[in-house]
């Protein structure tokens, strides 16, 4: 099955090139974009807790941005390490989670919102699966890199209902509960066609 996601994952050098390259020559290192980025994420939560989700989701797109430069940082100054591999996507999980749990605590503490509640949980699930089954099939040597609703999207969508009313928030909250679910089952079933293609699978 051929790869194929709906948000470009990696910049073209063209276009990351003439960014990093100033951030190389300041001494910034990867793992300090990656922590900005965690940071903005942090910050946006806190907005979207306390229901200024304009500015929550204006921040959360700009700091969810960054993880485009982290690697890109990495490749240019020859810095790519397993660790900083580790370290970025332990923080794009944090990133994800403190922005859905700002949301959380929103929906509860104004009340009636138990299909919201609902939702970031079925979205937390399905985010931490996504990653899950990638990180689970690469550690017995499976290349997965397939997936139609990864961490790109799901922060495309969000940061983009929050931006546009309160009214889209829920709608948002659907299309990530939902998309990001099946997007873990269409990544095991790919592990189990490769799988099967080795000869491995039952």
């Amino acid at each position: 099955m051929p790869s194929f996601t709906l948000v470009p994952h990696k910049l073209s050098t063209r276009i990351s090139d003439p960014i990093v390259a100033p951030l190389a020559a300041a001494g910034v290192t990867p793992n300090m974009i990656s922590v900005l980025g965690f940071a903005g994420n942090v910050l946006a939560g806190s907005l979207a807790a306390g229901g200024h989700f304009l500015a929550a989701g204006i921040i959360m797109l700009i700091a969810s941005g960054l993880d485009l430069l982290d690697g890109a940082l990495a490749r240019k100054t020859d810095s790519v390490t397993k660790f900083g591999g580790v370290f970025d996507s332990v923080l794009d999980r944090l990133s994800e989670a403190a922005v859905l749990a700002g949301l959380l605590f929103h929906y509860t503490q104004i009340g009636g919102h138990t299909q919201q509640i609902l939702l970031i949980y079925a979205a937390v699930v399905g985010s931490i699966l996504v990653s899950y089954v990638r990180a689970r099939a690469e550690a017995d040597g499976l290349v997965l890199r397939e997936g139609l609703f990864t961490r790109a999207e799901r922060v495309l969508v969000l940061g983009i209902a929050l931006i546009v009313s309160n009214g889209a928030v829920p709608v948002a909250l659907w299309v990530l509960a939902v998309l990001a679910n099946l997007t873990a089952v269409q990544r095991v079933f790919v592990v189990w066609q490769k799988l099967r293609a080795e000869g491995s699978a039952p």
